[in-house]
């Protein structure tokens, strides 16, 4: 008797997706320098050290040369005072040359986060995190919208997911990630319209909640959380995750894993993200897609 061979496992290419969107991107960049305009400007703060966000930062840089912007590195060690990290946001919102700017995250633990972001003019927010964009989301006007939960929808639009009508858990509350994307879902958008259950640390029968879903958005923090006894087969899972992990045989001495143990779930989900080149690039794709919007007007029309 023959053994049936296990059906391929679908992987939904974010890298490529993000590749798709930075090539219209810089096609209208293009159009903007024909039309005599000023090409984007997006600058970036980076507080200390932290390897994930040395990363991320450079890949950004990276991702502007590529699509056209002009980009602004500001780097500064972990000492720096709360006061002059505030003092430099307040002199790139003056600024009429750059149209979007982030403060990397995490910041040293004595600067507040919080205070740093409302401090963010919400016209140059391309990281989408300022309240009045949140606010705005919430409401339904225009606005920067977050970068990854923004990215979240579109890698499913792009590959054609139907969302409408489907039950989608998302695990994990944060402001970054969990909550907006939540509300995302949820809206009464041909990109939407899921009905979300959204999870947390202190929610109840956890697993049986998963596996009455037919998407799946792992955004908790924690390696390889999501197993398969979470999944019901045929489910479409979303990794957020990218935590690095000590791992002695990788010659940078760490893998990266995601929230989803992949080796397990994959083989059940009709479609699932990898760590990396999942949601990753998407997030970057979003940034610039948000610096182009600002600099156009688009959100917050110029004055």
């Amino acid at each position: 008797m023959q053994t049936q061979a296990p059906a391929p496992i679908t992987l939904i290419d974010g890298k490529q997706t993000a590749e798709d969107i930075k090539v219209e991107i810089a096609a209208a960049v293009a159009a903007r320098r024909a039309a005599g305009l000023r090409v984007p400007h997006l600058a970036a703060i980076l507080v200390g050290h932290d390897g994930g966000s040395e990363t991320y930062v450079r890949n950004k840089v990276l991702a502007c040369e590529r699509v056209g912007f002009q980009s602004t590195l500001l780097r500064y060690e972990d000492d720096l005072s709360e006061a002059t990290l505030l003092a430099k946001v307040a002199e790139l919102n003056a600024d009429p040359e750059i149209d979007g700017f982030i403060v990397q995250l995490p910041l040293p633990a004595h600067i507040n986060p919080d205070k740093v972001i409302e401090a963010i003019a919400p016209e140059k927010d391309v990281d989408g995190f300022h309240p009045m964009n949140m606010g705005r989301m919430v409401a339904g006007l225009p606005a920067l919208l977050p970068a990854t939960p923004s990215g979240i929808v579109e890698l499913l639009r792009r590959q054609g997911i139907k969302t409408s009508g489907q039950h989608c858990v998302v695990i994990g509350r944060s402001n970054i990630v969990g909550s907006p994307v939540s509300i995302l879902l949820a809206k009464n958008l041909d990109t939407a319209n899921c009905t979300v259950t959204l999870c947390h640390s202190r929610t109840q029968n956890l697993a049986a909640i998963c596996r009455s879903a037919d998407i799946i958005v792992a955004a908790i923090g924690r390696p390889e959380f999501l197993t398969a006894d979470m999944v019901r087969p045929g489910a479409v899972v979303i990794d957020v995750g990218t935590t690095r992990v000590a791992d002695p045989s990788k010659k940078s001495g760490y893998a990266l894993k995601g929230d989803v143990h992949f080796a397990e779930v994959a083989p059940l989900a009709s479609a699932i993200t990898p760590v990396p080149g999942g949601v990753g690039p998407m997030t970057i794709a979003m940034l610039l897609l948000n610096t182009l919007r600002a600099a156009s007007g688009e959100i917050y029309p110029k004055a």
